[in-house]
This record gives structure tokens, sequence and C-alpha cells, in this order.
């Protein structure tokens, strides 16, 4: 279990978070969500260092993950983050390849079971047919793809994915939503925002919903849409409608 104990955060000198409480378990798929704004990805980059931790504690499997080493934070948690500055114009196979650094030695010297989790990344994202492609050429949704190839390259049990969705269009966010199960179903620990309310609530073990900065709640999607939660938070109401391949929520 991942566990968030009365952390203050701040970006800059800015405080942003203060004496926020909450646990992601183990093998499931856990959402955030809320208002822009409201504190999201200030929490989740406390986990890569974006955000500055200013008191409180964060531990993982009972482990002080504060007092870890930057390289043995990468070994434990993944992280896409929502937006890069820098796209660097080199192919994306290369890429994909700097998930292996927190595993390799001063000479980064790969090993064959580098190459091989590196070359699964790419097959699980379809994104092996780009591989000799310059990364600042790809396309925003295929571009995405790579990044998030790269997180997977890192072979964590835990992946933090701060808005993976971001330039994917309506097919390649179905296409996402069916990775992220096939991760879970592997054993990982997937934690991530998302916009879109329907995605949330269909792919989400477990909800967190934030808002002014602070989490609101912790639960699983039904309570929170029985409780009426979501609908207050962003104003909104809901609609259920069910065939035969599911449920599915509307927001208007």
């Amino acid at each position: 279990m991942l566990e968030f104990k009365n952390v203050s955060a701040s970006c800059g000198r800015t405080p942003i978070l203060e004496q926020v409480s909450v646990s992601f378990p183990k093998g499931i798929i856990t959402v955030l969500i809320g208002p822009n704004g409201c504190g999201k990805t200030t929490l989740l980059q406390c986990l890569n260092g974006t955000s500055r931790v200013t008191s409180g504690e964060i531990y993982l499997e009972g482990q002080d993950y504060l007092k870890l080493s930057l390289k043995e934070r990468a070994r434990k948690i993944s992280f896409l983050p929502q937006i890069r500055t820098i796209i660097p114009a080199i192919p994306a196979r290369m890429l994909v390849e700097h998930g292996r650094f927190p595993y390799l030695g001063f000479s980064r010297k790969k090993t064959k079971e580098d190459d091989r989790i590196v070359e699964n990344a790419l097959s699980f994202t379809h994104t092996a047919s780009y591989a000799n492609q310059p990364v600042d050429t790809l396309s925003g949704g295929i571009r995405q793809r790579v990044f998030f190839a790269m997180a997977l390259a890192q072979d964590c049990d835990y992946l933090v994915l701060d808005e993976p969705a971001t330039y994917l269009d309506p097919d390649g966010q179905r296409e996402f939503l069916s990775m992220a199960r096939e991760l879970k179903a592997q054993g990982k620990t997937v934690i991530l925002t998302l916009h879109n309310l329907s995605h949330a609530i269909s792919l989400a073990d477990r909800l967190i919903i934030m808002n002014d900065r602070r989490v609101i709640a912790q639960d699983v999607p039904k309570k929170c849409l029985d409780d009426h939660i979501i609908q207050d938070i962003f104003h909104v109401s809901c609609k259920q409608f069910k065939d035969k391949d599911g449920t599915y929520y509307f927001f208007q």
C-alpha cells in the first residue's frame, strides 16, 4: 500500500496541499478526480519530487518513501507526467530504454533482459512500428504512448499516471482503459488522474475525489455516486444505462 500521512506540499514557494492523508491499496486501479486546480497533480508529484513535501510522511509498503534516493524511488514507482516541456529528438526506442536507467550501472550497458523489457513495453503500447522514428516528429497521441512505454520499461509494481489519456483520440482512450485493466491483471497497482468522469467510474476500483486542495472522499465509484459526491462537486447530473456489454454513465 502507498500511504500519504498528513502531507503538506508546495510548488516552488506556493503552498498547495495541507495535511492531506490518503491511501492507495495495492493491486487495484485508483483514479483521482476533481475540478481543475484541486491539487491532484500536486499530490502525485510528491512522489517524483516535482512538488516539495514540506511536512508529513509517505510510506510505500511500510517503508519511508521520502528517505529513499531518487534512483531507489524510480525502481519502485514509475511516473508519467501530464505535461512535458522538452520533447527529445531521439528515436522512440532510445527514449523507452531510458526507463531502464534506474537498474543500470555507470556505463549504462544494457543486458538481454533490459532489451526484452523494452521490446515488451513497445509491443504492449503498440508503438513498436515507431521505434526508429524521432520522438519529436511523432503525433501527440503516439508520443504519449511512447512516454507510457518508457514508464512501463521501469518495470515497477506501482504506476502513477497523470492524465495519461491526454492527446489520445476516442479510440486511443478506449485502448488505454483496456491497457490499464491488463496491467492490473498482471498484478500492477495503477494510480491515475482522469478528467473524463465516465471513464473514471468505469475504470476505477476505487475513487479519490479532491476539491479545494483536499480529499473529499475515498470510496468505490458506486458509493460516491449514490452519495451524490461526484454530482455535487462537479455540478452535474448522472444518467446510467445498461446493456449486454456493461454499464455506462453519462454526465451533463
